[in-house]
């Protein structure tokens, strides 16, 4: 009966693991709805392409604010409601999005998309942590990154081939599934703070319950924490770049115009390009993996290895941007299908896909090894009830980065094309961008060099709080000190 019982926990637990990354990509799709479909939504708007692309950098911007409080409210609460009622916002928000005739109604609903979509980041990412034990948390959470990455190739794929002719029926679509999946958070185990951590194990079976809770004062220890932060200035630097990449779709659309194609059917072999060239974050499983072995011989491994990940990707994304694009041919007059398994097959008969397919996928795969380890990161050096809120911060770092990086792209590329020819100008401007990796890989190196002392002061307070729990109080450990 016993092993009954376990076996049952066991699988509530995957069930509920499974549904918050499937609902991590979900939000990720909503996101990269709008990039893919700028120009799509920039001509049923009468609007400017540098307007929409505003609205898509807002989004980020509110979905990083918003993150920060939601995780401080969920490092203080009960998680489960909040993170069903943030979905429905979302979800309600991109529906009438969807509704939107002009500019300001679409920047107005896209407000409550991302004050939604922050909740999922912050909130779900601690619930997450107290499901896995240190150990497996490179590769937990490399499929908590990957399911983000599959959610940008979902919102790409889903947006440029059905919104290629009316933008709006990919929005309605992932709204209504948003809320539909929603209700399964009601189905979801509940995760009680520091059920993964060895160090609390015996005291939670026995019958203990840890119930610290995250407190105001609490917020000036998380800087004293020497790893956190380099793991908050990294995001500054690095989502620059990454902010600029969600315009890779729009590269490739200028490049299909340029081979003579129209705006529809060069908007779907476009979201199909960038769609295909995510392909790569599957490493992330890898990477996480490795960072779990690697981590268990040296307290630096996970920092170590994002560093060597961003720095050798740089070349291969700037040489992906110049590689040219010709020679497609892809019917214009069979349907959307036809457009797709055209644009899929180019990857094999085009030698100029094919070199932009494996520059990409090396690219893709060098810097995946920064999600998982950066989520693994922050959930070692910090304890349970300040994952949430030290993620939130870290979020807000990169979101803001993020919405630079993406708002500030299409200028650029406006203001290089007085001297370059599109799809040339957005070539250059999102090669500069990628200049910003190189901090973000001193950033991480950095971290290397003080994460073992702040890992090994996390798990000391642990142990200390699980022998308490269990009346077995030894010599205090000071849990306030840097």
């Amino acid at each position: 009966m016993t092993r009954l019982f376990k076996a049952h926990d066991k699988a509530r637990v995957v069930y509920t693991i499974t549904i918050f990354v499937v609902l991590a990509s979900l939000d990720n799709a909503a996101i990269a709805l709008y990039p893919v479909l700028t120009n799509v939504i920039a001509a049923d708007l009468g609007e400017s392409q540098a307007g929409v692309a505003a609205v898509t950098a807002l989004i980020i911007l509110v979905t990083a604010l918003s993150a920060v409080g939601w995780g401080y409210i969920g490092d203080r609460s009960r998680r489960k409601p909040l993170l069903f009622w943030a979905t429905l916002a979302w979800s309600g928000g991109l529906l009438l999005a969807a509704r939107s005739g002009s500019l300001t109604e679409l920047a107005l609903w896209s407000v409550l998309v991302g004050a939604g979509l922050g909740a999922i980041a912050s909130v779900g990412f601690s619930v997450i942590s107290d499901f896995i034990p240190p150990r497996r948390r490179g590769l937990a959470m490399s499929f908590w990154g990957l399911s983000q990455g599959a959610g940008g190739f979902l919102g790409i794929l889903v947006g440029g081939v059905l919104g290629a002719s009316d933008w709006r029926r990919p929005f309605i679509g992932l709204a209504l599934v948003g809320a539909a999946v929603a209700l399964l958070y009601l189905t979801t185990a509940e995760a009680h703070r520091g059920r993964a951590e060895p160090e609390l194990a015996e005291a939670l079976a026995a019958g203990g319950t840890y119930d610290y809770r995250i407190e105001r004062s609490d917020m000036r220890k998380l800087w004293k924490i020497r790893t956190n932060p380099w793991l908050v200035l990294q995001g500054l630097t690095a989502q620059l770049a990454y902010g600029s990449l969600v315009w890779v779709p729009l590269l490739y659309q200028g490049k299909v115009e340029a081979d003579g194609y129209d705006l529809a059917t060069a908007t779907a072999v476009g979201a199909v390009f960038g769609a295909m060239f995510q392909l790569g974050g599957i490493a992330s499983i890898l990477a996480g993996h490795l960072g779990d072995r690697l981590q268990r011989r040296t307290a630096r491994a996970r920092a170590a290895i994002s560093a060597a990940g961003i720095l050798g990707a740089i070349p291969f994304f700037v040489a992906f941007f110049f590689i040219p694009l010709r020679g497609l041919e892809i019917p214009t007059d069979q349907g959307s299908m036809a457009i797709v398994l055209a644009t899929l097959r180019s990857v094999v008969t085009n030698p100029y896909a094919a070199s932009a397919f494996l520059l990409i996928l090396v690219a893709v795969v060098l810097s995946s090894a920064d999600s998982p380890n950066w989520f693994a990161l922050i959930s070692d050096v910090n304890l349970p009830e300040h994952r949430g809120t030290m993620f939130g911060i870290a979020n807000l770092s990169n979101g803001v980065s993020r919405a630079a990086g993406n708002g500030l792209t299409v200028p650029v590329a406006a203001a290089l094309a007085a001297s370059f020819a599109a799809p040339l100008n957005y070539a250059i401007g999102l090669a500069l961008f990628q200049v910003f990796f190189i901090p973000t890989g001193l950033c991480y190196w950095m971290a290397s060099r003080t994460c073992p002392d702040d890992i090994a002061r996390a798990r000391a307070v642990l142990a200390e709080r699980g022998r308490r729990a269990l009346g077995r109080i030894s010599d205090p450990v000071d849990e306030t000190s840097g």
